[in-house]
């Protein structure tokens, strides 16, 4: 029974605030409310088709895959060179390697407050520059900016996570293949080409997956201190969405069911992820 104790705490965590809280939220894509939320009915499908066939979900669909690429790609290629510097033997490196990774314990929405600071069209520090240099510089209007923002600041949050993989993928390739590499006379770029990034494949598919999904599920909180999904619909990804419908407007059968979805993405790209780790391992 003692194994049973220790893990019970756990156990009962999760159930209480995962499973839970899933089961409500499946059960409740199943219902529809009445406006007061007094009468509940059980409609089936009818939230997930209306869902599908509402042009303003499907515009939110493609709008997070654009913004989670984006941030995906930003927030690998930078770290991808910061790990590249700090795997190389400079005076300091330690520092520079815990510096770096400060910025992942940040919180979302303190991330989003420090870029306000710094880019909102009134008091922001670089947004004076942009207007010195004839930038006219809104993001609060400007629907391009807006996005331009959110994936910055939903990038840099996700940089010091993905050094530290980067960085110990770096750390565990054979010096003597660099060194023979070298010796071949494969360097710079050639030897980052065909030595460095295709032994770093096993280490960039698990980061992609992760920081897709980061990105789409988990930048709520930087998105809503932002530009709360603005302006308009312009920022407005999935997890907003579900906030927006169900919160704000109390439609709580849709926001249910776009978060069945939501869960069952996740589970896919889980799933995807775990399958080729278990091959590349095997191999």
């Amino acid at each position: 029974m003692l194994p049973v104790a220790l893990v019970l705490p756990q156990l009962l965590l999760t159930f209480f605030f995962f499973l839970w809280p899933a089961g409500q939220a499946v059960w409740a894509s199943f219902t529809r409310q009445d406006p007061f939320g007094i009468r509940t009915q059980f409609v089936g499908f009818e939230n997930f088709t209306d869902l599908f066939e509402d042009p303003l979900y499907v515009e939110s669909m493609g709008r997070t895959v654009v913004f989670s690429g984006s941030v995906t790609v930003v927030a690998m290629l930078v770290a991808l060179c910061l790990a590249l510097f700090a795997d190389r033997e400079i005076r300091g490196r330690n520092i520079y390697r815990t510096l770096l990774i400060w910025p992942y314990a940040v919180a979302p929405a303190i991330s989003a407050v420090l870029w306000i600071l710094l880019l909102h069209p009134q008091i922001g520090a670089f947004s004076h520059v942009l207007r010195m240099l004839g930038i006219g510089w809104d993001y609060k209007i400007n629907s391009t900016q807006a996005m331009l923002v959110v994936v910055l600041a939903s990038a840099w949050k996700q940089v010091s996570y993905n050094f530290i993989f980067f960085l110990a993928g770096l750390q565990s390739i054979p010096r003597s293949v660099i060194e023979a590499a070298r010796m071949d006379g494969a360097r710079g770029w050639r030897r980052l080409r065909t030595i460095t990034l295709p032994l770093l494949a096993p280490t960039t598919f698990f980061l992609l997956i992760v920081n897709f999904v980061y990105s789409a599920f988990d930048t709520f909180g930087t998105i809503q201190a932002l530009t709360q999904g603005g302006p308009g619909k312009a920022t407005e990804t999935l997890m907003v969405k579900v906030y927006r419908d169900g919160v704000v407007n109390l439609n709580l059968g849709s926001s249910s069911a776009q978060s069945v979805v939501l869960m069952v993405a996740i589970i896919a790209l889980t799933v995807v992820q775990s399958r080729f780790l278990n091959r590349k391992n095997a191999e």
